[in-house]
């Protein structure tokens, strides 16, 4: 773990895996709730958890350099589910990339438990978490110049769902009617970190 000042308030922390920085996003979040951390925003990112809103920032470097991660706590709170048509450009070569038939993506990605890992790119992305690693896939060599809201995506470790329409280089599986970032809505982002998701298969009309 390294810890880094940022600014007169906020510390970034380093770890070694997306494992870690959920685990200790998790545990921070555990702390701030109990009250023995004062903090005003923690947030993670792929290797990385931000605190921003630290009244004494070296004290609490000391304390997180001189303690292990702990390890993540069990899943908690209701599972989030989008309906999804595996009717995605990409599906045939994702296929062709984890070795299986076409219809045997739709049957492994909807049959995981996702979590959301952190939050970025676009209001109300999530990079969500869940496959085993040997279905990781790369990203597209030429990305898109305009992917719709909706599309279901894949690169790397990470299935994400494009909120509105931009450019994209993730590989595009399926499509979701599901609202991904709603301003009139409290909260306005659907998926948070640490949010449980599941793809719900629907029929392609």
């Amino acid at each position: 773990m390294r810890v880094l000042p940022v600014g007169d308030g906020a510390l970034l922390v380093e770890v070694a895996s997306g494992e870690e920085a959920q685990a200790l996003h998790a545990e921070l979040l555990r702390r701030r709730a109990e009250g023995t951390l004062a903090v005003r925003e923690i947030v993670p990112a792929a290797r990385t958890v931000l605190l921003d809103g630290l009244a004494d920032p070296a004290r609490l470097a000391g304390e997180l350099t001189a303690s292990a991660v702990p390890a993540a706590p069990p899943r908690a709170g209701a599972v989030v589910e989008l309906p999804v048509r595996y009717d995605g450009p990409d599906l045939a070569e994702v296929a062709a990339h984890w070795g299986v038939p076409v219809p045997e993506v739709a049957r492994i990605h909807s049959a995981t438990e996702f979590t959301v890992a952190f939050c970025g790119f676009a209001p109300g992305f999530g990079y969500l978490t869940g496959l085993p690693a040997r279905y990781d896939v790369p990203r597209r060599a030429t990305p898109r110049t305009a992917v719709p809201a909706g599309a279901v995506g894949l690169a790397g470790p990470y299935t994400g769902v494009y909120p509105r329409s931009s450019p994209g280089g993730w590989q595009l599986i399926g499509t979701t009617d599901a609202v991904l970032w709603d301003h009139a809505r409290v909260p306005a982002a659907l998926l948070s970190p640490g949010t449980r998701v599941r793809f719900v298969p629907v029929a392609v009309s």
